[in-house]
């Protein structure tokens, strides 16, 4: 006798909860060949804003944290990412239509850039920071500290490298997260989000939504309590507007990218969305 398949319900990741958008709205995920893989849920204005408050009560606990701390969460989701290595094969060999070996390969590289980022996380202040040449008897020091909340939309044609690619480096600096995941490729976002949910990432630091960027972005963009945008997959959109969104709040805004290698692993994605914090102390006269 066959057995009845039990197909994944892939929903929306707020808050270290998985509720399905509050609209009730689904939209179906196709092969690159048009199978139907699944249904995805259509995040709307209202899921934005829950993601956007469960980033914010988040981002203080996870700046507090001490960078190696950081750096040790990081390099759990890698262990936890090669763990569940033939899902993520998989499931980007049937969404994207790419070989096993391509598929194998683009899952390698996310889990070496979650480690990549991972060993910055405790050396990343001493290479952004300084200790400042003053006139005086003074102790002048900078230190990067996070931006706070950032919005990302991701990279739209990639299912999981693109994704890491512009959320891991968000994150080293101490910064939480909602992100928007690939339209056409958002089930390999969603299957991460399960990673994060079983690893030591506190709740809220990262917050995955899936539907239409070209519809939810405009309210990040506007948001008076997001931080920063990362408009690294928004090409395709009006993201001039966006822009505009963003500066009526002094958003910081790291522009799209286009090609295979944006988002590439680079110290300049962490210090975007970092502050620079100049103390000074002075020296004893003794």
């Amino acid at each position: 006798m066959s057995r009845l398949a039990v197909p994944k319900t892939y929903k929306l990741y707020i808050g270290g909860a998985f509720p399905r958008s509050e609209s009730g709205r689904t939209y179906e995920v196709r092969s690159a060949t048009g199978a139907f893989l699944a249904n995805a849920a259509k995040g709307s204005r209202k899921d934005a804003r829950d993601a956007v408050v469960a980033a914010r009560s988040a981002v203080g606990g996870w700046a507090g944290a001490t960078a190696y701390n950081r750096g040790q969460v990081l390099y759990r989701i890698a262990e936890l990412l090669e763990g569940r290595r033939a899902q993520f094969v998989a499931e980007i060999e049937e969404a994207e239509g790419v070989t096993r070996a391509a598929a194998s390969a683009q899952v390698d590289e996310a889990i070496d850039r979650w480690v990549w980022y991972a060993g910055w996380a405790d050396k990343f202040a001493q290479v952004a920071g300084n200790a400042n040449p003053v006139a005086g008897p003074y102790f002048n020091i900078s230190v990067p500290e996070p931006t706070g909340v950032v919005a990302i939309v991701a990279p739209q044609d990639s299912s999981l490298l693109g994704f890491v690619s512009a959320v891991a480096p968000a994150l080293v600096a101490g910064n939480s997260v909602v992100v928007i995941a690939s339209e056409r490729f958002p089930l390999s976002a969603i299957s991460l989000a399960e990673v994060l949910a079983t690893s030591d990432v506190p709740k809220g630091v990262v917050n995955v939504l899936t539907g239409s960027p070209a519809e939810i972005a405009p309210w990040l963009a506007s948001h008076a309590d997001v931080n920063a945008l990362d408009l690294v997959g928004a090409g395709d959109l009006d993201w001039i507007d966006l822009e505009f969104a963003a500066a009526d709040t002094l958003k910081r805004v790291l522009r799209p990218e286009q090609g295979p290698d944006a988002a590439a692993p680079a110290l300049g994605r962490i210090a975007a969305f970092t502050e620079t914090k100049t103390v000074w102390h002075t020296k004893s006269m003794k």
